[in-house]
């Protein structure tokens, strides 16, 4: 999908229907739609609210639509994924949120910059498949140093703290400083 143009059409789906969403996006889509990536990403993550039926019914049959044209787009595209975020990022989240997307019928933010990037680290430590992200957020020595600590915590691993920690020192390396 292409995040800024299906969260476009999205907007005027859901306006046609009279359905609203205001929602915190985390993952590829949100740095998508605040521009510091240009890719196209599988699905657009809803980390608050839980989404209703209505609008994941209005998800779906937007995706057939986009389906219909000859593009792609899975049906579960717009999910609550990352919902479990919320409950082990640093306190004060809340406050720290930025504008993604302002439509007519739909209102995306987005984690602030620090809280973001935690999740990007954090997928790229769990997963080992963010690294294109993480370095386009291009993160400094200090807010490396930084996230460390709460990277470490986020996995009772007992080789997790050293896997997070080698892990950044090798994103560290190939954004030229180190941890």
């Amino acid at each position: 999908m292409r995040p800024q143009e299906t969260i476009q059409a999205f907007d005027v789906f859901l306006a046609a229907r009279g359905l609203k969403l205001e929602a915190v996006v985390v993952g590829g889509a949100a740095l998508a739609l605040l521009g510091v990536i240009a890719r196209e990403t599988r699905d657009c993550d809803v980390m608050v609210p839980v989404l209703r039926a209505e609008i994941l019914d209005a998800a779906r049959a937007f995706a057939a639509e986009v389906r219909s044209r000859g593009d792609v787009l899975r049906d579960d595209w717009l999910n609550n994924g990352p919902a479990d975020v919320a409950k082990v990022l640093p306190p004060g989240w809340e406050g720290r949120l930025q504008q993604a997307f302002m439509g007519s019928a739909l209102v995306l933010r987005t984690l602030g910059r620090a809280d973001l990037l935690k999740t990007k680290l954090f997928a790229l430590c769990d997963r080992g498949q963010d690294i294109g992200d993480c370095l386009a957020l291009a993160p400094t020595a200090e807010e490396l140093r930084e996230a460390l600590a709460w990277l470490q915590d986020q996995d009772a691993n007992t080789m997790w703290p050293e896997h997070v920690e080698a892990t950044l020192a090798d994103l560290g390396r190939r954004l030229g400083h180190g941890v």
